[in-house]
């Protein structure tokens, strides 16, 4: 079909025109925000220590990678020896925005007003830990010693204007009276200033159901981590370690991803970080991403 542009016809021919550039546009920029799709909105960010074998050799270079697979968010573990204020800068430049960052559990136990000014400095709403120092298996009485680090650092980082949280590591779900002492620690830790971070493979490894403990504590939980456990890989034991080969690309695992993300979005969880700590990281995030944007329920 042939138009001529003459006055008689000149919306039909804008309208075309408009039509055709709408269908010039590559794929790429229909997309919404990277992991996203209709079902799932995120947001999706990145946890940087993910790409800590290339953060070695080139820091500059490897938020490189992390900006091309389309994050927008970022959270930290550690600046790879650069300044808070030069790593920050380095991420604006890069247009990536830092959410949350981890911290050592002694820094926090130590000086909680440093980490909080470091965070500050660094961009972050949220500063936690990952890890408790423990001798094994974890205790009651360990549990509540870090209790009391957890409330007196969320304390202290709440007048910076941050929020604290912890990092489910999986040797929580000892078993403790009637639960388990993470039980014990969502009562004793003050809402006020202590909310969780829930990596869905350590709840999964230990045995336990993410989405029943979204369902039982519901907006404690205000940042998740997606990841998935190879197929065949038992579950049950509460070391909080498994070989960094069982993580796999997201959806390519035993997890039940839209079931935890349904359960999760219901609990208000605000941010979601892909975490992949095996050696494949760079070549399983892109399908983790694509995993999410098609994702449906």
């Amino acid at each position: 079909m042939t138009f001529m542009k003459t006055k008689n016809n000149t919306l039909l021919w804008a309208t075309l025109c408009v039509a055709l550039s709408a269908l010039s546009v590559p794929a790429a920029q229909k997309r919404g925000p990277a992991g996203t799709s209709p079902a799932f909105k995120g947001p999706v960010g990145l946890q940087l220590y993910s790409l800590r074998d290339s953060f070695a050799k080139d820091v500059p270079g490897t938020l490189d990678k992390a900006a091309a697979l389309g994050f927008n968010y970022v959270e930290l573990a550690g600046t790879y020896n650069l300044p808070p204020e030069k790593f920050r800068n380095l991420l604006r430049e890069k247009r990536l925005k830092p959410v949350a960052g981890h911290f050592p559990f002694e820094r926090l136990r130590d000086d909680p007003a440093a980490v909080a000014k470091e965070a500050k400095a660094l961009g972050l709403q949220y500063a936690g830990c990952a890890w408790i120092p423990h001798r094994d298996p974890f205790d009651e009485k360990q549990c509540q010693e870090a209790i009391q680090v957890f409330n007196r650092a969320g304390k202290v980082l709440a007048k910076y204007g941050l929020r604290f949280f912890y990092h489910i590591h999986g040797y929580e779900f000892q078993p403790c009276g009637p639960g388990t002492l993470f039980d014990v620690m969502m009562t004793g830790t003050n809402p006020k200033y202590v909310s969780y971070e829930m990596d869905i493979l350590w709840v999964h490894f230990p045995g336990q159901n993410p989405v029943a403990l979204l369902q039982k504590y519901g907006a404690r939980f205000e940042l998740m981590h997606l990841k998935d456990l190879k197929k065949g890989v038992p579950t049950g034991a509460h070391t909080g370690n498994t070989d960094v080969r069982n993580d796999v690309a997201l959806g390519t695992g035993q997890i039940p991803l839209p079931e935890i993300l349904k359960a999760a979005r219901k609990a208000g969880v605000k941010y979601y970080f892909i975490e992949d700590e095996s050696p494949s990281v760079e070549a399983q995030l892109p399908v983790s991403l694509r995993h999410l944007e098609r994702m449906a329920w």
